[in-house]
């Protein structure tokens, strides 16, 4: 008998190492919330089936094996074993069926990054390296309604039309992230919440900001977005962290 038969959640090992490290870290960083907030990372072709955390477990006990598999064509869903709550399904689950290029999806209501969806004006001007990452490269939902269940996650999902833009500022509730893979996705949301911090702190002095013009910021968007292996060591560096104190998550 093999390994999968007798483990059914020892499938796509490595998805789920990746995926358990950046739950361990999130939480590490303070950008959890509670046990509510999910991760997503697609294993099919069309990304309809996806693992992700189980209902209500805090990020920072997690692990590999804890990962559930999900099919967002299968109401069913709901009623397995540590289904995820109604919230979680409806946002990912209609993220996944309606956007193929979101392999991998974050949802966090990290401060900084909801400080900023609860601004009158949401948008993150180009004042550093990392805002300038996200110029021309997220969407602002302005029409927050209510608790994520099947309606306003498919309302949510339709509005990532636009494969550069990888970052949802979902006004008055927090960030969605997306990208290719956990290191990616994960990358990507470290440095928005840094960025919005920068954005948040640099409005806290009063002072008048300092705007990179639109060339300049998209000029530095480009150069990151083919900066080499940045998003896969920054992960594998949080791994061997994790693997030196002897953190279970890869169990």
């Amino acid at each position: 008998m093999s390994v999968t038969q007798l483990a059914p959640n020892m499938e796509h090992w490595q998805e789920r190492v990746d995926l358990a490290a950046a739950f361990r870290w999130t939480a590490r960083l303070n950008m959890h919330e509670g046990v509510a907030n999910h991760f997503s990372l697609s294993i099919n072709d069309d990304g309809t089936r996806f693992l992700m955390n189980p209902n209500q477990v805090h990020f920072s006990r997690i692990k590999a094996s804890d990962l559930i598999l999900v099919d967002a064509n299968d109401p069913e869903t709901l009623s397995g074993p540590n289904a995820p709550d109604p919230t979680a399904w409806g946002l990912h689950g209609g993220l996944h069926r309606h956007c193929p290029h979101a392999r991998c999806a974050m949802h966090v209501h990290s401060i900084h990054a909801t400080v900023l969806a609860c601004l009158q004006d949401p948008r993150l001007p180009p004042i550093d390296q990392n805002c300038a990452t996200f110029f021309n490269r997220y969407v602002v939902d302005s029409h927050y309604g209510g608790l994520a269940f099947e309606e306003e996650s498919e309302r949510c999902a339709q509005l990532f039309t636009n494969p550069k833009q990888k970052v949802m500022i979902m006004g008055n509730h927090g960030v969605m992230v997306i990208g290719d893979s956990v290191a990616d996705t994960f990358n990507r949301l470290y440095y928005f919440e840094r960025a919005a911090e920068t954005y948040i702190r640099a409005l806290q002095t009063g002072q008048p900001l300092r705007v990179l013009s639109d060339e300049i910021a998209e000029k530095t968007a480009q150069e990151l977005e083919g900066y080499p292996e940045q998003d896969a060591r920054h992960l594998s560096e949080l791994k061997k962290i994790l693997d030196s104190e002897g953190s279970d998550y890869a169990a």
